[in-house]
């Protein structure tokens, strides 16, 4: 539990089912900012007003090795990691699920997210939430297959609306409380907050994507891309960060068509349907968290790797982000790193 509306609802709705429940806070790093305070309080406070237990689990160390320090790394080497996906995937359904059911004797684990777990007689899949717009799924497709079947989403047939008349129905205390929108370790600020790499906040070289140098930037870790606002050079149309090379401490800018690309290739993948995860199959992708997934086929998968060719281009694929493939009824087939693009 966050300590936000959602996984508090979230909490309500499994009671109201007959769930025996119990609340999980992650006390993660201490936040950098002193702007709100620490999720877990609220969440300790829902807890109460519901009338179910509620723990916290220090992950702090475990949270600095996977999380943190990756992160850093990540924008260091010139790539625009998702450390969420990360934390939901190394942590929440791994290190902490596998804790709680150690300890507890609980062997089932739910969150607010908005997605759906579906069940059928020929198994059980993960798909989009019924909300399309406030979806979930891209961040939770790293779920180990065998533990789907274990997996609750209750608000994963709810629009944010309902969820928030519910919780207003229960005079819950964080009814009204603001969506989380930033890094949590980052104190909900900016996510540079968080980066202390000095090598990569070193000026360097702005080039055009030929190679001729066009100005100076201000650190490659200012940087993502398919970023136009804060870069520092106006050109005679719209630029965009189209590359960023660390070793040579350089971003280069494109247009929009420059730095599009159709096929982008993904490693370390997690199979959900394996008998839709072939080469040559048809799907659809998504390269980020928001929009709808675009058509595309799979070129080549295997277990630790794939290939998929966009229909049409699409803008700024960025490495460390998420590659997730759905099935034509909107359940994950499989997601990725993006580690490259072919233009």
């Amino acid at each position: 539990m966050s300590g936000g509306v959602d996984s508090s609802v979230a909490a309500h709705l499994l009671t109201e089912d007959g769930w025996d429940v119990l609340g999980i806070t992650m006390k993660i790093p201490a936040c950098t900012t002193t702007s709100r305070p620490c999720c877990g309080a609220d969440a300790a406070v829902v807890c109460n007003e519901l009338g179910i237990p509620h723990y916290y689990i220090d992950v702090t160390e475990a949270f600095e090795k996977l999380i943190i320090e990756p992160f850093r790394k990540s924008y260091s080497d010139g790539q625009t990691p998702n450390p969420c996906i990360d934390c939901n995937t190394l942590l929440k359904f791994s290190l902490v699920w596998d804790f709680v059911e150690e300890t507890f004797g609980i062997n089932c684990l739910a969150t607010g997210h908005y997605g759906r777990v579906i069940k059928t007689d020929n198994g059980v899949w993960l798909g989009r939430a019924n909300d399309k717009t406030k979806d979930q799924s891209y961040f939770i497709y790293g779920i180990a297959r065998e533990k789907l079947a274990r997996f609750v989403l209750p608000v994963g047939e709810l629009t944010k609306e309902k969820v928030r008349s519910i919780a207003a129905e229960l005079n819950l205390s964080v009814a009204d409380k603001a969506e989380s929108m930033e890094l949590c370790f980052a104190g909900e600020g900016d996510y540079r907050a968080a980066l202390s790499d000095a090598d990569a906040n070193q000026a360097g070289d702005i080039t055009d994507m030929q190679g001729n140098k066009i100005g100076i930037h201000k650190g490659i870790a200012n940087y993502t891309l398919g970023q136009r606002r804060g870069i520092g050079f106006a050109g005679g149309e719209p630029l965009y960060v189209g590359k960023i090379d660390a070793q040579a401490n350089a971003i280069a800018l494109g247009t929009r068509q420059e730095i599009s690309s159709a096929v982008i290739r993904a490693n370390k993948i997690n199979v959900l349907i394996s008998e839709e995860f072939v080469a040559g199959r048809l799907c659809s992708g998504k390269i980020r968290s928001y929009g709808a997934p675009r058509p595309c086929k799979i070129v080549k998968a295997d277990d630790t790797n794939m290939t998929v060719e966009f229909d049409e281009p699409q803008f700024a694929p960025c490495p460390g982000q998420g590659l997730v493939l759905y099935s034509s009824d909107d359940c994950i087939v499989a997601g990725g790193k993006i580690t490259a693009t072919i233009t």
